[in-house]
């Protein structure tokens, strides 16, 4: 099991984490775009930016970040680089809150309007530190909630550590207004307390909400655990209008996917479930299995980095058959194998409104890949980011999803790094995004063993595409030759081809070394690849 382990998830080396490579900074700056224009309970409050603003933004904040972080490993550079790379997360993270709070510019002319009706239905005390919180400073933060007649309606306690005297000062004051709440954010509240404590604060806050009428509830980062998930039964059995439910990082075993799927008594409207970064496993994925057969209408479904095999993932992949309205779909890191990569195809092939899917590092291998493929290749007419990474994918399994890509005219992000499609899978590749495809952004064909002729037609292929952002080709065996071929056709637009610092152009397999550092890279990756906006220490 250690060795099937170690072979789709990411794990810790002693070796440098710091610092990240171009194409990992890029990456960043792209998922802070993204999250600085979802829609969230932050933007509801203060206003969404533009991709234009929001892109512009993301590069200040990567660029301040990184010199922050770099500056600390300059001082102690005998680390592995780890507390750098938090550092680089928090820093992000902090200066992302700053700029949702100054909300998208306003621009000559306009009334200065911002979303004054939102301010007064959004309460939100997650600015800041993250600290601890005692009953005198509880009476502080939540003052406004006394206030006769407020309108709040959406409530965010997520970044403070409520201990047992500040949950009892919050009880009352959340009773007076429990009936007018929509949405509540009740992430990352009982940090550093022991779990007696935890325990307790939990059970108070939710007999305090009972009843609540909810359409949005956040739990992630308590380390709930099922005894976690029970102490919030009270506010979990009483919802039956749900539309997201949040439960990452909680460290999800096997029963606690039980006591969930067994506590809420109605998923009928559900949209969004996410279940990122728990220990579920095959039993806790069959649990969790049962919830999404129930939820008819999801259309945003999250199941990476769970630690499902095949079993798990052939349960979720009949529950996901009653999905049909789905548009999201994230079971990255994983360990399905091929058995379960064709039992989630047979459900891929209904969903005609998915748009964005991940698979990336799930052990498909040709088989299950070419089956997802053709089952795409029916379905999802307006899929815009494909992701199957790490798949152990070769040239053979590349025609199907050659065919799959050549339909999907929408397509604005292609991941197929890290597999062994050489130059005749890359040149299949390139030759179906050739046609069309005149939204297409980014391609990430590294770690491939792609040659001299793969590399250059993929370039020629994407270099004319307007609007194009970047060629990542990195970690193949293209010799000097054609990497100055590439680079000639990218004169014009540098930025737009990734670095090449770990091509091999003799094409001899990768060094230990060279190994260890590839999967540091996925691992720094990993890290920041679900930034979210919250604040640092």
């Amino acid at each position: 099991m250690e060795s099937a382990t170690q072979s789709f998830q990411h794990r810790s080396l002693s070796v440098k984490l710091w610092p990240p490579s171009h194409s990992t900074r890029l990456m960043l700056v792209e998922r802070m775009t993204k999250n600085l224009t979802t829609p969230s309970i932050f933007s509801r409050k203060y206003g969404l930016l533009s991709n234009e603003e929001a892109e512009e933004d993301a590069k200040k904040i990567e660029k301040i970040a990184f010199a922050a972080a770099d500056q600390h490993y300059k001082k102690e550079p005998d680390g592995d680089g780890s507390s750098a790379v938090q550092i680089y997360a928090k820093e992000s993270s902090r200066l992302m809150l700053e700029v949702i709070k100054r909300g998208p510019s306003v621009k000559d002319g306009e009334i200065a309007d911002k979303t004054t009706a939102l301010h007064e239905t959004v309460f939100d005390i997650s600015g800041g530190c993250r600290a601890f919180i005692d009953a005198g400073e509880a009476e502080d933060l939540l003052k406004p909630l006394r206030e006769p007649g407020n309108s709040y309606t959406r409530i965010c306690f997520s970044n403070r550590s409520f201990g047992l005297d500040a949950a009892n000062v919050a009880a009352p004051i959340l009773s007076s207004i429990k009936d007018q709440l929509t949405e509540v954010d009740l992430s990352d509240l009982i940090a550093g307390r022991s779990e007696s404590e935890a325990l307790e604060v939990m059970n108070i806050f939710s007999s305090v909400l009972e009843g609540c009428h909810l359409r949005y509830l956040n739990l992630s980062n308590n380390a709930l655990g099922e005894k976690g998930v029970r102490a919030f039964g009270a506010l979990l059995k009483s919802q039956n209008n749900l539309e997201e439910l949040y439960l990452m990082n909680d460290g999800i075993s096997e029963e606690a996917a039980r006591a969930v799927s067994e506590l809420i008594p109605s998923t009928e409207k559900l949209k969004v479930l996410q279940f990122h970064n728990n220990m579920t496993g095959d039993e806790g994925a069959i649990a969790v299995s049962e919830i999404v057969r129930r939820s008819h209408a999801l259309e945003d479904f999250r199941c990476s980095s769970t630690r499902v095999g095949t079993d798990g993932g052939v349960a979720l992949a009949e529950a996901l058959k009653t999905c049909i309205h789905l548009k999201k779909l994230d079971l990255r890191d994983n360990m399905f194998g091929v058995e379960a990569g064709v039992a989630l195809s047979k459900a891929l092939s209904l969903f005609s409104d998915l748009t964005e899917v991940y698979l990336s590092y799930l052990n498909l291998e040709d088989e299950g890949a070419e089956a997802l493929a053709n089952a795409m290749n029916e379905s999802a007419p307006s899929l815009e980011v494909l992701e199957m990474a790490g798949n152990d994918i070769t040239a053979k399994g590349a025609a199907s999803l050659a065919a799959c890509i050549a339909s999907k005219q929408f397509l604005t992000k292609l991941n197929l790094s890290e597999n062994e499609l050489k130059d005749e899978g890359a040149i299949l590749i390139g030759k179906a995004l050739g046609e069309g495809h005149g939204q297409l952004n980014e391609v990430d064909m590294s770690t491939n063993a792609i040659r001299r002729a793969g590399a250059q037609l993929l370039a020629q292929v994407v270099v004319k595409k307007p609007g194009f952002k970047l060629l990542n080709i990195n970690g193949n065996f293209i010799s000097d030759e054609g990497i100055d071929e590439v680079k000639e056709l990218f004169k014009s637009s540098p930025d737009m081809l990734g670095p090449l610092d770990e091509n091999d152009p003799e094409g001899e397999d990768f060094e230990e070394e060279e190994e260890e550092n590839s999967e540091n890279e996925n691992e720094l990756e990993s890290k920041l690849k679900d930034l979210k906006i919250e604040q640092g220490e």
